[in-house]
C-alpha cells in the first residue's frame, strides 16, 4: 500500500509578534502557533532559551522568506541579575559554582563597568547554547559534562541602561547586534566587579522594527483561536512589515513581469548599492531585490503569486 498524503495546512502569510513565555522553548511556542493557525508552512526568528520570556516572531507561510533578515536585526533585552553568585548555565537554572561576598559596590560602581562593554567587543559563546560543535548542540555536550573550545566571536552592544540596583540585584536594559549573550554579558560584569553575576531572568523587548507593544501573549492567542481562524487571521502584521528599514520602490506592471521572471530591470531613483523592498504600482508586495553594481535591480527573493490574507 501506498503512504498516506501528508495533510496540508493553510497558506496563511503574515508576521505574528509572540509574547513567548518563560518554561517553554521557542521551537514549542512555534509549533503550538502553527497549530493554532493550521499553518502550511512557518518559522521563528531568533531562539529565546526556554527560560527567558518576551519578544518572538513567527512567520508564516511566505513571510519566512524574510526571517532571515530578523535572525540579522539588532536586539533589545532586559535582564534582572544577581551579584555574588555564578553558576554552570549563567542564570538561574544553572547549579552554584561560586559564591562571594558584594562589598560596597555602588550604582557608579555597576554603571563605570557597564561602559566597558558598550562598542565593538569579542565574546565567548557560553557551554550552554543552541550552537554546534562537530554535529552537536553545545548544551548537549555541556549536560554531558563535556567542555569544548569555542572561537571569540565580535558583537556590538549599542547601550547598556542600569535600570536599577538593590539587595544585590540590578536590572539592565541591553541594546546589541545578533549573535550576543545576554548571560555571557552579565557574567563578564560580574567578573569585572570581582564577584561573579548571573541572570535571574531575561526579556526580549525588541527585535528588528518590531517591540514590546506589539506583542501578543499566548494566552491572548489562546482566547482569540476560540472565535475562529479568522480572528487569529486579524493578529498578524504583514510580511514586509519586518523590512521597514530598506529603502522601498514601486515598479509598473511590465518590469514586476520581467522581474519576477529572473531578470535585472531598470528603474529610477535607486540607492547606489543594497536591499530593496519591491512594490507593483498598486503597492501589493513583491518581494526583495537589490542593487546592482550597474545600478539595475535584480531579484534577491520574490514571494510566490498566491492569495495573501494579511
Amino acid at each position: 500500500m501506498g503512504k498516506t498524503p501528508k495533510k496540508r495546512g493553510r497558506d496563511i502569510n503574515g508576521i505574528l509578534v509572540l509574547d513567548k513565555p518563560a518554561g517553554i522553548s521557542s521551537n514549542g511556542a512555534l509549533q503550538h502557533v502553527k497549530r493554532l493557525y493550521n499553518a502550511n508552512k512557518a518559522g521563528h526568528t531568533g531562539n529565546l532559551d526556554v527560560p527567558a520570556s518576551g519578544l518572538l516572531p513567527i512567520c508564516l507561510g511566505e513571510a519566512t522568506k524574510v526571517s532571515t533578515y530578523l535572525l540579522d536585526s539588532n536586539k533589545t533585552y532586559r535582564a534582572k541579575c544577581l551579584l555574588g553568585v555564578t553558576t554552570t548555565t549563567g542564570d538561574a537554572d544553572g547549579k552554584t559554582l561560586l559564591k562571594k561576598p558584594v562589598d560596597k559596590l555602588s550604582e557608579i560602581d555597576i554603571k563605570k563597568i557597564c561602559t566597558k562593554f558598550v562598542g565593538e567587543i569579542e565574546q565567548v559563546p557560553p557551554m550552554y547554547s543552541a550552537l554546534k560543535h562537530n554535529g552537536r548542540r553545545l548544551y548537549e555536550l555541556a549536560y554531558s559534562g563535556i567542555e569544548v573550545e569555542r572561537k571569540a566571536r565580535k558583537i556590538t552592544i549599542h547601550r547598556i541602561d542600569l535600570l536599577d540596583f538593590k539587595n544585590k540585584e540590578f536590572w539592565i536594559e541591553v541594546s546589541c547586534t545578533k549573535g550576543t549573550y545576554i548571560r555571557t554579558l552579565v557574567e563578564d560584569i560580574g567578573n569585572e566587579l570581582a564577584c561573579g553575576a548571573h541572570i535571574l531572568s531575561l526579556r526580549r523587548l525588541k527585535a528588528g522594527p518590531f517591540h514590546e507593544t506589539q506583542m501578543v501573549t499566548q494566552s491572548q492567542l489562546n482566547v482569540v483561536a476560540e472565535g475562529g481562524l479568522e480572528q487569529l487571521d486579524n493578529l498578524l502584521l504583514p510580511m514586509d512589515s519586518a523590512l521597514t528599514d530598506m529603502p522601498k520602490v514601486l515598479l509598473k506592471k511590465d518590469v514586476v513581469f520581467y522581474l519576477c521572471q529572473g531578470q535585472t530591470v531598470v528603474a529610477s531613483g535607486l540607492p547606489k548599492s543594497g536591499k530593496l523592498r519591491i512594490y507593483d504600482q498598486s503597492s501589493n508586495f513583491i518581494g526583495l531585490g537589490e542593487v546592482t553594481q550597474d545600478g539595475r535591480i535584480a531579484p534577491k527573493r520574490l514571494i510566490n503569486n498566491i492569495e495573501t490574507i494579511v
